[in-house]
């Protein structure tokens, strides 16, 4: 298919782009607007992802997108080529198409029907969605180098006893490195937006750091007398300001902390895609397919529809499919949450990427590559992220005016005195002193600062926040919605009650013949209830079993003591002769309905009792959902599991009935997100399994439980590494207070402003106080970062 083919195409499309470049939100709202001229077009662009979703009507070819964002100062290159699949009708683009950006790569690894080109062609493009390391990686020497330089500059400057014989050269050569190279994004980014006629933070930063560097430097050269000697200089110098025209510091200092505050943004940024590539990992890499009569091993990739796949005890299988042959246990907690595994059997579903944990099974696959419920969670988990507002700090959308004021302000200043004195040199200092006043260093540390102590504080107790937008985020939130299994619940089975049907058994002696017999198996329910067994034994020593024998999804049976012990589902016992009495299912009944997974066991042919096992709730759950309450948010259960089990946990932690959503899979728990956010909710979502990783992408707050999955920590915004619900409150409490804190430092950063920039415009301002009243604002700003080291404490 030609290039012009691929770029004209026949029908409306969605298409992503990579966008690089942006680094505000006027950055955003100039690619948006830029877009917007195009008729029919509507963009969203995120800022943090790099990306741009774009709606495109007929008529309008990607490359005419491409020029468009080009013309706003930026390189965009096309993501999802969507639509490609109409335009060829082909296979290969059909499975682009589904897969999308990142979501291809989903589908490839997952199992493929498509290999070849395709499989590099969509690795890439998905590399390209997601990776952002390379701007991480690109300001760390920059970075490295500013510090290591400034740090001299900075002391012998403020610190008269260090100051030798002409340290002013000195100090002028150790900044000019940090005011070129390594603060060559600013300078680069402000000449780009320069020549579209628009400002940024970048542009008052670049203006501010040439300045102070420009007018130390000619003030150098037109006195080197300021520096001839060691911590001296003469009165006259002192009464026009002295070697404090020499602020090479200041240029040196803001450098370097805004590539600190760049740098960080830059590290969360980069972990945007992290989630999409730990789903993908979970796929199987190999599958056992029958062709011939024999057993070949062949690559999941290479998989298609209609190929018959043998999953021994243990493995993952490889693709979606209908069980034809066998039974088995299946740990379906993927896909569903639940933490007891699936019975399956003939013409039973399973999933790609669940584990069958007992019997051997043969699979015929019904959909593999981009149609598996794996890569469905891929694209998820990309479109949630993809899809989230433009997230624009409070910095930048202040700095939409304060930068052009800014810039007005000076060169209105240096005119009026030129008008006014006609004094050149006056006119220059004046204006000059409204830059540097200006020069946010107090601002640029406003937010890093305080997000550094407020997250370092976090990471001492177990919270892990990702980056500004997500403070944001904890401000607005009114809803909470909470995955049950390993969340509100600690996500193991344990026994929780043995129930005797036969006089002539007690509760121990019930538990231990049962346990003898399940420690031989490996199903979960067996671990559990030989455990438990273990437990109830004094030395914790289980009499051995002989005759040992399994049933995928059925149990199991032997011999104990000279006595026959059967223990599993009803039509188990039942075909190992055991009759079961009407009183016997309604007890069975009973306790299934009041939410626990029973188990009955027979001894000697006859029903002897039934163990109950549940998932049981976490010790904090109910005291922390107290503590949400308290901060104002609605508490929502969402499981996969049932309605009776999800309805006793909502009870015992205090959650209303009305709140409670059961049997619900994945795309289900998206939805449910969306339908909350549509009824004008703010969302946060707490969970920890695969399966959550798209609801907390999709989520206005995702909160992972860090005893969870990679893929729920890194779909996630926020991140408390015990297992604990409360942790989830102290989270929300350390990021409102985080976000109340930088609040704080941006208004002193901009009331600092306020009051200096007139001074300055006056000529009221020499640099030296000008530089003294930069540093008295930072370390305003600085010191009031540092209470939330406190944070906390006084509840341990």
């Amino acid at each position: 298919m030609s290039t012009d083919n691929l770029l004209r195409q026949p029908h409306p499309r969605i298409i992503d782009l990579k966008v690089e470049g942006m680094t505000c939100a006027s950055c955003v709202g100039r690619v948006e607007r830029k877009l917007g001229k195009i008729e029919g077009v509507e963009a969203t662009v995120n800022l943090p992802l790099e990306s741009a979703r774009v709606s495109v009507p007929d008529g309008v070819t990607d490359e005419q997108i491409l020029q468009a964002v080009d013309s706003a100062g930026y390189k965009a290159h096309l993501v999802r080529p969507a639509g490609a699949s109409r335009a060829s009708g082909g296979t290969r683009d059909t499975a682009a198409h589904d897969g999308g950006a990142g979501h291809s790569g989903a589908g490839d690894r997952s199992g493929s029907a498509h290999a070849g080109h395709e499989t590099s062609g969509m690795d890439h493009s998905g590399e390209d969605h997601m990776e952002h390391g390379g701007t991480a990686a690109a300001l760390r020497p920059r970075l490295i180098l500013a510090a290591v330089l400034t740090v001299p500059v900075f002391l012998v400057s403020m610190i008269p006893a260090l100051q030798f014989n002409n340290w002013g050269w000195f100090a002028a050569l150790l900044t000019l490195p940090v005011v070129t190279w390594s603060a060559w994004p600013f300078h680069r980014a402000a000449a780009i937006n320069a020549r579209h006629l628009a400002s940024t933070m970048d542009t008052l930063v670049s203006l501010g750091v040439i300045a102070s560097y420009l007018f130390s430097l000619g003030t150098l050269l037109a006195d080197p007398s300021l520096t001839a000697h060691a911590g001296m200089t003469d009165m006259q110098g002192m009464a026009d300001g002295g070697h404090a025209n020499l602020y090479f510091e200041v240029a040196a200092v803001v450098v370097t902390f805004l590539l600190l505050g760049r740098y960080l943004e830059a590290n969360a940024k980069a972990r945007a895609g992290d989630a999409l590539k730990a789903l993908l990992s979970l796929g199987a890499k190999d599958a056992t397919v029958l062709r011939d009569g024999a057993e070949v091993r062949v690559p999941a990739q290479d998989l298609v529809a209609g190929d018959v796949i043998v999953v021994r005890p243990g493995e993952k299988i490889a693709t979606d499919g209908i069980v034809t042959d066998g039974h088995s246990a299946v740990d379906a907690s993927l896909i569903t949450g639940e933490s007891v595994p699936v019975e399956v059997g003939p013409g039973d579903s399973v999933t790609g990427a669940t584990v069958n944990t007992s019997g051997r099974l043969l699979v015929t696959a019904t959909r593999v590559g981009s149609e598996t419920t794996l890569a469905q969670m891929g694209r998820l988990v990309s479109d949630a992220q993809s899809g989230k507002a433009p997230i624009a700090r409070l910095a930048d959308r202040i700095s939409a005016v304060f930068v052009p004021i800014v810039l007005g302000v000076a060169v209105l200043t240096f005119v009026l005195w030129m008008v006014i004195s006609g004094d050149l040199q006056a006119a220059f200092t004046a204006a000059v002193a409204v830059l540097v006043i200006a020069c946010p260093c107090a601002l640029g540390l406003a937010t890093p600062v305080g997000l550094l102590t407020g997250t370092g504080r976090g990471a001492q107790l177990g919270i892990l926040i990702k980056g500004p937008q997500v403070l944001e985020d904890t401000r607005t939130v009114d809803t909470i919605v909470l995955d049950k299994t390993g969340t509100v619940t600690d996500g193991r089975l344990s026994v929780v009650r043995t129930l005797t049907l036969e006089p002539t058994f007690d509760d121990a002696e019930l538990l231990q013949l049962a346990g003898s017999v399940e420690a031989a198996g490996e199903h979960p329910i067996a671990v559990a209830i030989a455990a438990a067994a273990q437990e109830a034994v004094t030395g914790g020593a289980l009499t051995p079993v002989t005759g040992f024998d399994s049933a995928p999804g059925g149990g199991v049976r032997g011999t104990v003591n000279g006595r026959a012990v059967v223990a599993g589902r009803p039509g188990w016992l039942e075909e190992n002769g055991v009759v079961l009495s009407e009183d016997v299912r309604t007890w069975l009944r009973a306790e299934q309905e009041a939410g626990s997974t029973a188990v009955l066991v027979a001894v000697d042919g006859r029903a002897a009792g039934i163990i109950s096992l549940r998932d049981n709730i976490k010790p904090g759950s109910v005291a922390a959902i107290a503590r949400l309450r308290a901060l104002g948010l609605r508490p929502v259960l969402l499981t996969g599991d049932n309605a009776v089990v999800a309805a006793r946990v909502a009870d015992a932690v205090g959650i209303a009935p009305e709140d409670v959503l059961a049997d619900v899979r994945p795309e289900g728990k998206v939805e449910a997100v969306k339908r909350f956010q549509a009824e004008g909710a703010t969302v946060a979502m707490a969970g920890d399994g695969v399966n959550d990783a798209p609801a907390l992408a999709q989520a206005d707050l995702g909160i992972a439980m860090g005893s969870g999955t990679d893929v729920a920590i890194e779909a996630a915004d926020l991140t408390v590494m015990g297992n604990d619900l409360g942790q989830v409150a102290t989270a929300i409490e350390l990021s409102r207070r985080t976000l109340g804190t930088i609040k704080t430092n941006l208004f002193w950063a901009f009331f600092y402003n306020a009051v200096g920039i007139p001074v300055a415009a006056l000529g009221l301002l020499n640099p030296m106080i000008a530089g003294a009243a930069m540093a008295a604002s930072s370390v305003l700003v600085v010191g009031n970062s540092l209470r939330l080291r406190n944070f906390g404490k006084q509840h341990a």
